[in-house]
């Protein structure tokens, strides 16, 4: 049995700009700080002699090729997003970026954030575009009852407040 996967389907292509800020952050860091920092490390364990049972040569050599994918992936991925920054001029139906306030019938209330695929982060409340809630809620408005599956059973929600900020 072999280690092939196909491959996942692509994300959406939008962004925040607080997203794009953090991924361009993200590449700096790495390539500016943390690769010199281990490239340094690599150095001066290769110095000592015997490469083959040096953990921190190996392990600093498997972190260099790390940073590397990751900056490529960051890279290129920077390259085809599309930054969306701008708030739309019907901030009474929900678009990307925005903030919504669901209630359910017991009177809980969540808030979520509709974001990019590269940003989400459902602990702080930021969920992907592509998710299924996300789905439910795009092009909806100020107080529209939304069925939301969650496990076997459905969940009715209530959109209590669409926000946006700048």
């Amino acid at each position: 049995m072999g280690r092939w996967r196909p491959p996942r389907p692509r994300g959406s292509r939008y962004i925040t700009a607080e997203g794009a800020r953090r991924m361009r952050a993200e590449v700096k860091f790495l390539w500016e700080e943390e690769r010199p920092r281990v490239t340094q490390a690599v150095s001066d364990a290769a110095k000592l002699g015997d490469r083959s049972e040096n953990a921190d040569y190996i392990y600093g050599k498997k972190r260099l090729r790390e940073i590397d994918s990751r900056v490529r992936f960051l890279t290129k991925r920077l390259e085809e997003i599309t930054v969306v920054d701008q708030i739309p001029e019907d901030r009474e139906k929900v678009f990307f970026g925005a903030w919504v306030t669901l209630e359910d019938e017991e009177g809980v209330v969540v808030s979520y954030r509709i974001v990019g695929p590269d940003e989400f982060d459902v602990k702080a409340g930021l969920i992907s575009m592509d998710s299924p809630v996300a789905r439910s809620l795009l092009g909806r408005r100020l107080d529209d009852e939304i069925d939301i599956r969650l496990g076997e059973k459905w969940q009715t929600y209530f959109i209590t407040e669409i926000r946006y900020e700048e």
